[in-house]
This record gives structure tokens, C-alpha cells and sequence, in this order.
């Protein structure tokens, strides 16, 4: 396993052939207040790019060719914020994509654990860390076990979708969870037009 660091954007030549996993770290939780400070990436592979951006800079062209390309799946866990914070930063709607958090709830109805931390473990037997995870991410350089734990949140979505997708077909929900999917990018819009908690298909 290598963890790649980068500043800006990703460097030239990177290959993702089977789908894109993708992550963010965020000065906090709010959409509108919050700025992204990180996105890692991994093809799955066992490496991971860790993309810092502590100038707000976001032109970052390569990553933007990633994260626009129709034609290649952006794995995610809990992909709402994600895209959202995709949405706001860079002005792209990243899509398609898939959700683990939400396969995880449509086939895991047995529990009510459906973060990362409880996938690795329950389908992986993989056990992660979660001290850095409200670390300064702003800072204007990363350490280490920052870098470490940013690319611990993306190395193992590709494993998760596979145990994920016996599961869906399984139980017969592939089709429910591609229309989920489907809307995701669309959820993200409305968290950030304002329609973040008012359930708009309410009577």
C-alpha cells in the first residue's frame, strides 16, 4: 500500500479503470460555513492520492476531469455531503456514483451501524481508526497521521461495494439502490438550495 500526497491536484498519468473512490475532509459539517479542505482518491489498488488544498484553490484541471467524467463510478460512503461539498467548491455535479451508506441501510436491516467504521468491520474484518477525524484540516500542512487516516476512509470502498452488491442482489434491491444512487447528486443540490432537512415529498 502507498499513500500519494499532493498539493492542488492530481499529477498527470493516474489510471481509474474500475471506479473511483472518493472522499473529503471539511473544516466541519456545514455546507454553507464549511470549506473542503482535502479529497482522497483510490482505483482500489491498495494506493491512495491524498489532494490537499490549503491555498482554496480549486481550480485543480485533472481532478476536475475526474470528478466530471460521466463514464467513470465515484464510489462514496454517505455520498451526500460529498457531492455536495463537490457542488460548492467546484461547481461540478460528480456523477454517477455509488453510496455504501446507503446499500448498507437498503440490505443491512439487521442493524442500525451503517458508518464506515461498522462496514469494514462487520464485512471486511477490518478495523479503523477514527482519532484524526476532527483533526484541523485546515492546517496548512497535513501530518501524517492526518494523511494516513485520509486515505484509511477511501482504500477499502471497492471491497465494500462488491460484499455490498451480493447483498443487494441478495435481497433484491439493485434496482431500488441504482434509483438512490441516481438521486443522489439531486440531494445534494436541495442540501444546498436550502431543502437540507424539510422532507420536500412530505403532504
Amino acid at each position: 500500500m502507498s499513500i500519494h500526497y499532493h498539493r492542488g491536484d492530481l499529477p498527470d498519468g493516474l489510471v481509474f479503470s474500475n471506479g473511483v473512490a472518493i472522499d473529503s475532509e471539511t473544516m466541519g459539517l456545514n455546507l454553507h460555513r464549511d470549506r473542503l479542505c482535502v479529497i482522497q482518491l483510490s482505483a482500489g489498488d491498495g494506493d491512495a492520492h491524498v489532494v490537499h488544498f490549503p491555498d482554496r484553490d480549486y481550480r485543480a484541471p485533472r481532478l476536475r476531469a475526474l470528478l466530471s467524467d460521466a463514464s467513470m463510478v465515484k464510489l462514496f460512503h454517505y455520498a451526500r455531503f460529498d457531492l455536495a461539498m463537490i457542488q460548492r467548491h467546484f461547481g461540478i455535479v460528480c456523477a454517477p456514483v455509488y453510496c455504501t451508506k446507503v446499500a448498507s441501510k437498503l440490505v443491512r436491516t439487521n442493524t442500525d451501524r451503517h458508518g464506515l467504521k461498522d462496514l469494514c468491520r462487520d464485512l471486511l474484518g477490518v478495523e479503523l481508526s477514527k482519532q484524526q477525524q476532527t483533526s484541523d484540516w485546515g492546517a496548512e500542512r497535513l501530518t501524517e497521521e492526518q494523511i494516513a487516516y485520509a486515505a484509511s476512509d477511501v482504500l477499502y470502498l471497492h471491497a465494500l461495494r462488491e460484499r455490498l452488491d451480493d447483498l443487494l442482489d441478495r435481497e433484491g434491491r439493485r434496482p431500488l439502490a441504482d434509483a438512490c444512487f441516481s438521486f443522489l447528486p439531486i440531494r445534494a443540490a436541495l442540501d444546498l438550495a436550502g431543502w437540507a432537512e424539510e422532507d420536500i415529498f412530505a403532504h
